[in-house]
């Protein structure tokens, strides 16, 4: 299995799991006193992406750190922590919203090829920005 498809399918595996999480929150199986996620789903949406601001902050940071030391290893591995996290919590708004990593990578695949100056220039002149 090729990278792409080796990350492809641990995003698509991660998401399987959290929206049954999700699923079994809903139901009432879940406790959000023993269950991060279940914790998170009990938050609703403001909970959710207030969590996705504060994930990005720390990311920024991390990088910011990365950067300064001069992508000394440990503050590299702190930023692979905190993209981790990030990416977590986005997969949690995903399931909120009824979508998928794959309708993000979908998207990605869409603009591919397109310079992201015409692209952002697009959706200016459509609106959607």
């Amino acid at each position: 299995m090729n990278s792409d498809k080796k990350i492809e399918s641990g995003l698509t595996h991660l998401a399987d799991v959290v929206d049954q999480r999700r699923d079994a929150f809903k139901a009432g199986q879940a406790d959000p006193k023993t269950s991060y996620t279940a914790l998170l789903f009990s938050k609703g949406d403001d909970g959710i992406l207030k969590k996705i601001g504060e994930e990005a902050t720390e990311a920024v940071m991390a990088a910011k750190d990365a950067r300064n030391s001069n992508l000394a290893a440990d503050q590299q591995k702190l930023l692979v922590g905190e993209m981790a996290d990030l990416w977590f919590h986005c997969l949690i708004a995903l399931s909120q919203f009824n979508l998928r990593p794959e309708d993000v990578i979908a998207e990605l695949d869409r603009r591919l090829g397109t310079s992201g100056i015409e692209e952002k220039a697009a959706r200016k002149a459509t609106g959607k920005e």
